[in-house]
């Protein structure tokens, strides 16, 4: 089996904001298709020493990317480093059943496999530390989610650790965001993730938000009295002490999306040919490494 698996602050709200990079409807004719939330969402997390990161992760990436391209390896993912807390990548990958896990592992030639070991030695020598977790859509707790527009370069992830027994707290205080969001009409839109495996101290969700420039950041900050004002005092009171019973621990971070160390889908290709600047390896939406058991995750 393939060795490695896998916040937008709302305003004023502890809440974050948070959509997968499925290829959904995408043609290089019309710049506002959108990568759309898949069901499931995997994330393989690499740590990197000190010194390492960049340039040097790249290099040995890119080893593995083409140790994947001569095996027609059947998995694809986007990867994202860290512009803020440690220096780390992340590679996110989609699946729409944990079936197509079981069937992309089956898929993958025992030649494939061991090319693939080989290159993980070289990127391992740099890395401190890896982890790996699985997460499910949560529709009822997301807005919008047609997703982020084809030209995004920029994903904010945030992730919530609630308090055993405060879920229903918790589901609660997004339901107001949502409202408020609603109210508000800024235009703005996310997918809740839940964890499904991985390591916490209680039930964990995800939320991830993606731009195209930082920009869309002041506009999004520029929104937050909008937000405020359709909540209402007594909605942001509730808000703020719902969030304080429920949330155990949150984190926040901005990362941008790394074209050199991801291996896109065709349709990411054709929308985007000059960004992502590699030559399609299919069409699956797999990732970049299948599902094995679990092992942790603590914040992205």
């Amino acid at each position: 089996m393939n060795p490695r698996l896998i916040r937008l602050a709302l305003a004023g709200s502890a809440f974050l904001v948070a959509l997968s990079f499925s290829p959904r409807n995408v043609s290089a004719q019309d710049n506002t298709a959108t990568y759309g939330p898949a069901k499931f969402l995997v994330i393989n997390r690499e740590f990197t020493k000190p010194g390492r990161d960049g340039t040097p992760h790249q290099a040995t990436e890119a080893g593995y990317i083409r140790a994947a391209a001569a095996g027609k390896a059947p998995f694809h993912y986007v990867a994202f480093t860290s512009m803020s807390g440690p220096n780390r990548a992340l590679f996110l990958s989609s699946y729409d059943s944990m079936q197509a896990v079981e069937a992309e592992h089956k898929s993958m030639s025992q030649a494939l496999q061991t090319s693939l070991d080989k290159a993980m030695i070289s990127d391992g020598e740099g890395l401190s530390q890896t982890d790996e977790s699985v997460w499910m859509v949560d529709a009822d707790l997301s807005q919008n989610t047609n997703g982020p527009r084809v030209g995004s370069r920029y994903m904010i992830f945030r992730e919530f650790v609630i308090k055993p027994g405060h879920t229903g707290e918790w589901e609660e205080a997004v339901k107001l965001v949502l409202d408020g969001y609603k109210k508000a009409d800024t235009g703005a839109h996310w997918s809740t993730y839940r964890m499904v495996f991985g390591n916490s101290t209680g039930p964990t969700y995800l939320v991830l938000t993606s731009m195209k420039s930082m920009t869309e950041l002041d506009q999004m900050f520029a929104a937050d009295p909008k937000f405020m004002e359709a909540m209402g005092e007594d909605g942001m009171k509730k808000l703020e002490k719902l969030e304080a019973s429920c949330i155990e621990n949150e984190k926040t971070n901005f990362f941008i999306i790394d074209p050199k160390m991801s291996i896109p889908t065709d349709q990411m290709i054709k929308a985007e040919p000059d960004f992502w600047k590699v030559k399609p390896m299919g069409t699956s939406t797999a990732a970049k490494k299948p599902v094995t058991a679990p092992k942790t995750t603590s914040g992205q």
